[in-house]
């Protein structure tokens, strides 16, 4: 469900007309080769266009205006091949809504000592010239990307890509539609939040819907889908022998399966692309939907458990920008913890609803007693997750800001079996180091819930904040409590400041 095949990233080059014909055309000639080069190289998720290089602000603002209305253009590059006086730039930066970097790099990679001259000079001048661009870009506070090195180094690609990713995540952001099948859990802080302002700076449609609306697509659901679906189950799963056709839960596991059939056709006929369940509201389904929620994560979907939209949304980013990438990403709760002094760590889990993306191994479908809702046992998938850096990240609403918080891990094998817990978990040590870490995300505000993900970096995060503009916090190996107080504090009178609060 996720396709991005169809999107593109725009090349945009500067200069102007003082240096003549001629080296206009090098400039543009020089400018399809990097894009080729870039294009080539196997490294970047997503098609980049080269167009003609832009010498004044009418071609400035045309390309920009461009760019914002094109429905396949998610972003731009811009590269000051020569010198492009920045005043030209302002009118188009203004019109531009999509988000845009600033490759600062040079056409060649060392200067040729014995043949360097004035017309060589002339040709190369992204040093001075992306010093002028950027000024602009600061004096109209402008959120953007600088990525600086020579465009064919494999480090400066890697950045490239990376961007290109978070400018997809950010496409998949606009308009992204969240199913809240039921409300928030009653009384619980952290789920809430100010929709209209997360529709203004994230561009979420947050709608709630009875589960009664869910039902009557479960009631359609036919006996034929349902054996075709199991059938998939047990292609992919370890099913265990009570689930099985004639076993005591295999009824258990078909009320899933038309849950997932139902859920799924209900969000694709909405244009759906996350959700949220909440065992406080089932009135009318027989278990809480726990396997069904596994698989629809799997499938690509965002999900948050308890009405929790603000990690739904979030979730279906981390997917749609880690498409393709090693490592999986799921909902998570920091659940219990191992204090031992010398090994202290954390235990990851949920009742149920955890993506079998980050699976170490084949998932096992058990059905089991859920303990809480009052409902028939759900089935579910246990496995434990695959090791690895990792990170967990979260959306609060911090009442004037929205404030995304990162925390990195080392996700490592479970110390021990964990025969009578039948969830899927991960164990994982918090950085700096599970006192800190855990104090800081706490100071921070941080949530229970959280977005999990093996596939991407802090990088995509903090240029996804920059993006929507908003407040973004770092808990990692360097994290010291009393500097990280200080940037709670100094965070909390930049927003007072900003929001026009004396």
């Amino acid at each position: 469900m996720i396709n991005f095949e169809h999107l593109e990233i725009w090349f945009i080059t500067g200069s102007q007309h003082l240096y003549g014909s001629e080296t206009l055309k090098q400039v543009d000639k020089n400018s399809a080769t990097i894009v080729n080069g870039l294009n080539a190289s196997k490294k970047l998720p997503i098609k980049v266009v080269f167009k003609p290089v832009v010498k004044t602000p009418d071609e400035i603002l045309d390309i920009c205006v461009s760019a914002s209305s094109d429905k396949n253009c998610i972003g731009i590059i811009t590269w000051m091949h020569t010198f492009s006086p920045a005043k030209m730039w302002i009118a188009g930066l203004k019109a531009l809504s999509k988000p845009y970097m600033h490759l600062h790099t040079q056409f060649n990679r060392d200067l040729p000592w014995n043949e360097i001259d004035m017309d060589y000079m002339n040709l190369h001048q992204s040093a001075h010239g992306g010093r002028e661009y950027g000024f602009i870009n600061a004096r109209m506070r402008k959120n953007r990307k600088v990525i600086v090195g020579h465009w064919q180094d494999e480090n400066v690609q890697n950045q490239v890509a990376n961007w290109c990713r978070t400018a997809i995540g950010w496409a998949d952001s606009q308009g992204l539609k969240v199913a809240r099948f039921g409300d928030n859990m009653r009384e619980v802080a952290v789920t809430e939040g100010d929709k209209v302002e997360a529709q203004i700076k994230f561009g979420w449609q947050i709608g709630a819907y009875g589960v009664g609306d869910l039902v009557k697509y479960i009631e359609k659901i036919s006996e034929a889908e349902v054996d075709k679906l199991y059938k998939e189950y047990e292609s992919l799963y370890t099913v265990a022998i009570n689930c099985k056709p004639g076993g005591e839960y295999h009824e258990n596991v078909r009320v899933q399966a038309r849950y997932e059939i139902a859920m799924k056709r209900f969000m694709e006929e909405g244009n759906f692309k996350a959700f949220t369940t909440n065992f406080e509201n089932l009135t009318g389904l027989a278990q809480l939907p726990g396997l069904a929620s596994q698989r629809l994560m799997d499938a690509g979907y965002g999900f948050g458990a308890e009405g929790d939209w603000k990690q739904a949304a979030l979730l279906r980013i981390l997917k749609t920008m880690s498409i393709g990438m090693k490592g999986g990403s799921s909902f998570m709760e920091d659940y219990t913890y191992h204090l031992d002094p010398n090994n202290e760590a954390v235990l990851g889990a949920h009742m149920l609803e955890i993506c079998p993306t980050i699976a170490a191994k084949k998932p096992r479908l058990e059905v089991h007693p859920l303990g809480i809702g009052g409902k028939e046992a759900p089935a579910r998938l246990i496995f434990e997750s695959a090791t690895g850096d990792a990170m967990n990240v979260t959306l609060i609403d911090m009442g004037n800001r929205f404030r995304i918080i990162v925390n990195t891990l080392d996700v490592i094998e479970p110390l021990e079996s964990m025969p009578k817990l039948p969830v899927a978990s991960a164990f994982w040590k918090t950085h700096p180091n599970l006192a800190d870490g855990a104090a800081a995300w706490i100071y921070a505000g941080g949530t229970h819930h959280s977005a999990f993900t093996l596939a991407l970096t802090p990088e995509f995060i903090e240029t996804f904040a920059e993006l929507a503009d908003v407040e973004f916090i770092i808990i990692d190996k360097d994290t010291k409590i009393s500097e990280f107080k200080k940037e709670l504090r100094w965070n909390d009178v930049y927003y007072m400041l900003a929001n026009g609060v004396k």
